[in-house]
């Protein structure tokens, strides 16, 4: 499947938004938020991909009636349309949603290859570079795929993050044991609080010492400092890319099998120490004698900044509920992965990754990111908060990101669902990652240049290295 790249992206970089204005409407305008505006800004434009396969054929009037009964069709993010007032100034305008139009059926293989995870990938990798969502309605859009028993839900970021819709999509889905029921949240349980007072203060001091350090850096970050070159460098215009998306799958249970032989790793921990492994070793391949030993490798990661962890039942969703609040609300942390050649433990990438991680957690850069964007975006408008935060991506080498989906199984119109997998469409990265858990499973999705796909793949890297770590770990 092919677009016209150049057409699309022409349309995508100047979106309509002169929809008529109404003098009088029945409820006023929404102002769109501070994150939302700078989604919509032309070099951060960006969709999030959900991809639902069903183990069984789709029957296209039970997932309309099951989208038709669901929240998404209340939500005013969902039923409204992006517009510009006489200022210039982006609001949301309620409209009555035609669920027709935001459906797209496709019959037709996408691919000849009896593979449907691999049509499926080609058609988000396709999406995610080429195709722009209508402005004329409400800015998301379901792609049926018939031969492939897939749908595939395209949501405007400036709708919400991460969290706040995969929260609202599972409201489509029932569990598989009772076809009436909501699937259940399972929310993050409380963080364990030192009590003794000296290891306050020290870990008081640490925070500010480590907020200090990780701030600045992150500053710097959005002026000039940047990665060395390497492999798989991205920058500026690579958003424009011809993309190959590819899918790593791991087992829960065989991830907590190696985070166990590191005392107190968890599950983020062991995803980073596999990245940052299978990265190396790709860099390994392609480029044995071009990068010195230690090479820093930078990602880029978003954060929810929500006071309650996790998915979110949608019913606690509201628009100005201060501890759920719906919409964008994450912040940002830089991730640092270092090249290692011929590196013969891959259990010794955990160890590190861990120690990286517990030193962000002990940081408020996540908070520090989130508060500055909110008030450059609200006093000081969104060009310049749009440029920083595109020069940040220029200056790393990839994204990636985790969301905890159901833990168990679940349907979406009396259908089971196979898998739940989750992209964004290009960003400045060569190479960006995002991983959901499902019922046991989880999926990354890893989104590369078609150039760094055709060299090798790193799904392959990513999957190897993780059963060498699980294998290490069970003798």
């Amino acid at each position: 499947m092919t677009f016209d790249c150049n057409k699309t992206r022409a349309a995508h970089d100047h979106p309509d938004h002169s929809q008529p204005f109404l003098m009088e409407t029945k409820e006023k305008d929404e102002p769109v938020t501070p994150a939302g505006r700078l989604f919509l800004r032309q070099e951060m434009n960006t969709i999030i991909h959900c991809a639902i396969a069903g183990k069984h054929p789709l029957n296209i009037p039970a997932i309309k009636s099951a989208v038709e009964t669901s929240i998404i069709m209340q939500h005013p993010r969902f039923t409204s349309l992006l517009v510009t007032d006489r200022h210039g100034h982006e609001r949301w305008r309620r409209t009555q949603v035609n669920l027709d139009n935001h459906i797209i059926i496709r019959h037709e293989h996408v691919i000849e290859v009896n593979d449907h995870e691999k049509a499926v990938n080609e058609y988000i990798a396709d999406l995610s570079v080429s195709s722009p969502l209508d402005t004329s309605k409400p800015l998301w859009e379901m792609h049926i795929l018939m031969a492939h028993d897939c749908v595939v839900f395209r949501i405007h970021h400036a709708l919400g993050d991460g969290v706040s819709l995969m929260s609202m999509l599972l409201s489509c889905c029932r569990k598989s044991d009772d076809p009436e029921m909501l699937p259940e949240i399972k929310n993050v349980g409380p963080v364990r609080r030192d009590t003794n007072f000296w290891k306050l203060v020290v870990k008081a001091m640490w925070v500010i010492f480590f907020t200090v350090v990780y701030v600045l850096e992150l500053m710097l970050r959005s002026l000039w400092v940047k990665d060395k070159r390497t492999a798989l460098s991205g920058g500026a215009g690579v958003e424009l890319w011809p993309r190959c998306l590819v899918t790593a799958k791991f087992r829960l249970d065989d991830m907590k099998i190696v985070k166990n032989v590191v005392a107190k790793a968890t599950i983020n921990d062991v995803l980073f120490g596999v990245i940052s492994c299978g990265l190396s070793k790709y860099l390994d391949i392609q480029s044995p004698e071009a990068l010195k030993e230690g090479t820093r490798l930078t990602g880029l990661a978003m954060i929810n900044m929500r006071s309650q962890k996790g998915l979110q039942d949608v019913s606690d969703f509201k628009l100005n509920n201060k501890g759920t609040r719906w919409g964008n609300k994450f912040g940002t942390l830089l991730l640092p992965v270092y090249y290692h050649r011929n590196d013969s433990d891959p259990l010794q990438y955990l160890k590190r990754a861990k120690v990286m991680i517990d030193r962000k957690k002990l940081s408020l850069e996540g908070y520090f990111s989130y508060k500055v964007g909110y008030f450059l975006m609200s006093y000081l408008g969104s060009t310049l908060a749009g440029w920083l935060n595109y020069r940040i991506c220029s200056n790393t080498t990839f994204t990636i990101s985790n969301v905890i989906g159901p833990g168990e199984e679940v349907t979406i119109a009396g259908n089971p669902v196979e898998y739940i997998r989750v992209n964004t469409s290009s960003l400045p990265h060569a190479i960006t990652m995002h991983m959901l858990s499902y019922a046991g499973r989880a999926d990354l999705q890893i989104l590369v240049l078609q150039s760094l796909a055709r060299k090798g793949s790193p799904e392959i890297e990513h999957h190897n290295l993780f059963e060498d770590d699980k294998n290490r770990s069970l003798y």
